[in-house]
């Protein structure tokens, strides 16, 4: 009896690993197609705004270049007409445009990096010498690919000459890596001026897209420097890389969508609101005790006082009685008063003042004890 396997054509008779990467980059195309539509209302919303900063202007590239880019390579590696002829004037089309993908998605981590640092020069030294190597060490190893040796209907893939070529994906790696280690050291030092749980955390800081893209790269390596082929027409190396270079973009997206307030110079620290309550010229409002009269303190971090008087004492009430429950005192009008240190507040009008507005508590347990 003749062998079954030998009756099909080509382009179903594959091998297991072949088999496995088609299986694999048609999950790549699903998630660059539920991506590209799941970001499509908050792209429109961004597409609206007035300022054009990198940041914005490399969204749009990387949303539309990512599923174009697979999109044709998809078409080369599924349709059974491609000859090895045909292929030998295309296998350079996915790992030039996938080194361009990545070089964007690594200028974003640059950019981002840099902001929350409040734009320090060492951290741009990291960042951008780490930026630098991979584009060179990409734009030298995408000189060294070749075919994959498969039979015509099996389709056109780009493999490396040489295990070196590594470097190529191992240079993105590196960069992504110092990403997220920067990216958590800046988001737990935040914590002694604000303590948060850690969920809220990787929340607000979108720390989880971060450790995304470091994960799926380093799967990626695992692929590149571990697993090993079974001959030349073995494509198990490059297996990943698609799915690499979609994910990263896809949660490089969700860090520019992440960044609150304008994009422009990288945006700012989302944990930043804790530096602004400590800010050095913070004025802190005071209501001490009753004594002859009720009196505010306007106390400043620099042993500066003043003392602003009020208006008389309301009585004590009843606070049993809703009615006189719902009286407060108040300061009426809108007038400022120019105070002297150390003294009294004169009515005089003048350029110099404070405009004082108080929001009174009342502690209605202290009073129901009493």
């Amino acid at each position: 009896m003749s062998d079954p396997s030998q009756e099909l054509p080509p382009s179903l008779n594959l091998p297991a690993h072949l088999s496995a990467h088609k299986y694999f980059f048609v999950c790549t195309l699903t998630v660059a197609a539920w991506d590209t539509l799941v970001l499509s209302p908050r792209s429109w919303r961004l597409l609206r705004t007035k300022e054009w900063p990198f940041l914005k202007i490399a969204y749009h590239f990387l949303r539309v270049f990512m599923p174009l880019e697979f999109t044709v390579v998809g078409v080369a590696f599924f349709d059974t007409k491609w000859s090895l002829e045909t292929c030998s004037h295309f296998f350079l089309f996915e790992p030039i445009c996938t080194a361009i993908l990545l070089a964007v998605c690594s200028a974003v981590h640059v950019i981002r990096i840099h902001a929350i640092y409040d734009k320090s020069r060492n951290v741009l030294t990291v960042m951008g010498g780490l930026f630098a190597l991979q584009i060179i060490v990409t734009a030298i190893c995408c000189g060294f690919y070749q075919v994959t040796p498969l039979e015509v209907g099996q389709g056109c893939i780009a493999s490396p000459k040489h295990n070196w070529v590594g470097l190529y994906w191992l240079s993105a790696t590196l960069l992504y890596t110092a990403s997220l280690v920067l990216a958590l050291r800046r988001s737990f030092r935040s914590l002694k001026d604000k303590p948060i749980s850690y969920w809220k955390l990787m929340l607000r800081d979108g720390l989880n897209l971060y450790a995304a893209i470091w994960a799926v790269n380093m799967v990626n390596m695992l692929f590149w420097f571990i697993v090993k082929p079974t001959g030349p027409d073995d494509p198990i190396r490059v297996i990943v890389t698609s799915m690499a270079a979609v994910l990263t973009t896809s949660m490089t997206l969700r860090i520019i969508l992440a960044v609150r307030g304008s994009l422009a110079k990288g945006g700012a620290f989302a944990g930043r609101s804790g530096h602004a309550q400590s800010h050095p010229s913070t004025h802190v409002v005071s209501r001490p005790a009753p004594q002859s009269g009720p009196i505010l303190s306007l106390q400043h971090p620099q042993q500066q006082t003043y003392t602003v008087g009020l208006a008389a004492e309301p009585k004590a009430h009843d606070w049993t009685d809703d009615k006189e429950s719902e009286q407060i005192a108040e300061v009426k009008g809108d007038d400022v008063y120019p105070i002297e240190e150390g003294g009294t507040p004169t009515q005089e009008e003048g350029p110099k003042g404070v405009k004082i507005t108080i929001d009174t508590e009342t502690d209605y347990e202290g009073f129901a004890k009493k």
